[in-house]
């Protein structure tokens, strides 16, 4: 049976429509986009609806340690990003497949409730404790669709290729759950990967090497001829170590290999990209590849700030994620994007094109467009007839937003707000999360404490 929302405002490419009626189908897929009801509204929504965030980075079991690696046993020792991974390394370890569902269920529901509709899980923990393999190839990976089915957020499983412990080195051994030892075991991974989606409607299958320390050259090689149109994720360039070790091992900068070794194109996207060269950054936009930076996990690490200005100039589009999600807020991965820009540039415009001044829209069309892109969705249409109906509505009665013409309430939301803003999120035309109430939430959050009172990691 069909449907019909109405909402006080809905953004679309050309501005927002103003009020909104939204007819959908029994499955949540628009029918009919319009200012006047095409038939008597099922409900009245008193908000805006702007499309749902794209979380493009997510390592989800690491949402169980956010905050338990800021505790220094030795203040005067150095702490940086290669110490707080023996940290992600010992809880990777610990997991049983029960509680690595719960903990990504959690953090998907939690997602839903902040905003975004879809997550890229770069996914790399595949077998047992032991590192060996389970009967199930893709085991761990089956968990975390269940998780996204049972919060109902739609999910790009995106099965990692991890194979060595650095440039030339063989693997250590906390790394011995990841590891797939030649690139047919990986290709194999995949395929069961790829079949684990096929139980839910909302997710599909992205194509992910570790990083170039952690696969060798002719297994990316390999790797990447079965890519085809999917979208392949890759760290890089995240660490100054990493650079450094990366020129002493291929004479080269590990972007400026990349785009030297393979064909890198509007597929790739890839993951911090923080240190490159002027040249690197001219060679991933003149690329089409995306960059995907996640600024509080960046920020949380020491990564240091990527050179968005000067990448955005050449045509650059990039995306967000929350990686090890010591933060969760879209709104606040775009802020501290734009502010640690104004911060070493001095000037305010940095979310802006030659078309488009508007920096709130700016930041949300970028964000959704590449976004989408990582998760092997090339819709540019905010909302379109025959599209599923995935919108985060922004409650009208909050002050600032109540008080605002619709020019100005992106950037009131993007630089102003936070999820208390929202009144909720909606997947398939059905809501997931309601006066930020997940509709699940005492279910999934009794089997996630349950699971960390197991785990005994806080």
């Amino acid at each position: 049976m069909s449907k019909v929302l109405k909402f006080e405002g809905l953004l679309t490419n050309s501005g927002w429509l103003c009020p909104a009626y939204v007819k959908m189908d029994e499955d949540g897929n628009i029918i009919n986009l319009s200012q006047t009801t095409p038939q008597e509204v099922t409900e009245h929504v008193n908000g805006y609806a702007i499309p749902g965030f794209q979380n493009a980075h997510s390592h989800s079991f690491q949402y169980a340690m956010s905050g338990l690696a800021e505790i220094h046993p030795d203040p005067t020792s150095q702490d940086d990003f290669w110490s707080w991974r023996e940290t992600m390394y010992n809880i990777a370890l610990s997991m049983n497949p029960d509680q690595f569902e719960h903990i990504a269920t959690m953090l998907y529901a939690e997602m839903l409730s902040h905003g975004y509709t879809h997550v890229a899980e770069f996914h790399y923990v595949h077998h047992d404790k032991d590192g060996k393999r389970y009967a199930n190839h893709a085991e761990m990976g089956e968990r975390l669709v269940s998780a996204a089915q049972t919060a109902g957020i739609g999910i790009t499983l995106v099965p990692i290729f991890y194979q060595k412990g650095g440039f030339g080195q063989g693997p250590v051994e906390k790394q011995r759950r990841f590891i797939s030892a030649t690139a047919q075991d990986y290709l194999d991974l995949l395929v069961s990967s790829e079949q684990a989606t096929q139980s839910y409607s909302k997710a599909n299958v992205g194509l992910g090497i570790h990083s170039l320390r952690a696969v060798d050259e002719d297994s990316i090689r390999t790797a990447f001829a079965e890519a085809k149109n999917l979208p392949v994720h890759i760290h890089i360039a995240e660490q100054l170590k990493e650079v450094a070790d990366c020129l002493d091992f291929y004479k080269q900068r590990p972007v400026e290999w990349l785009l030297n070794t393979f064909e890198v194109n509007q597929n790739f996207h890839l993951v911090h990209a923080t240190h490159l060269s002027d040249s690197e950054v001219t060679g991933i936009a003149q690329s089409g590849a995306h960059v995907v930076l996640c600024p509080s996990t960046e920020g949380n690490l020491g990564d240091g700030i990527f050179p968005l200005q000067s990448f955005q100039q050449q045509g650059g589009k990039w995306s967000i994620g929350t990686d090890s999600h010591i933060g969760l807020n879209p709104l606040e991965e775009l802020r501290i994007l734009d502010y640690g820009q104004r911060l070493t540039t001095h000037r305010r415009n940095q979310f802006i094109s030659k078309t488009n001044g508007d920096t709130g829209l700016f930041g949300v069309d970028m964000a959704l467009k590449a976004g989408r892109k990582a998760m092997g969705n090339s819709c540019e249409s905010y909302f379109e007839v025959g599209q599923p109906l995935d919108a985060v509505v922004i409650d009208a009665q909050m002050p600032l937003i109540a008080t605002s013409r619709p020019e100005h309430i992106l950037s009131t939301l993007v630089y102003s707000g936070d999820r208390s803003h929202f009144m909720g999120t909606i997947v398939n035309g059905d809501w997931k999360v309601k006066a930020g109430h997940h509709l699940k939430q005492d279910d999934v959050v009794s089997n996630f404490k349950k699971s960390l009172a197991e785990l005994s990691i806080r």
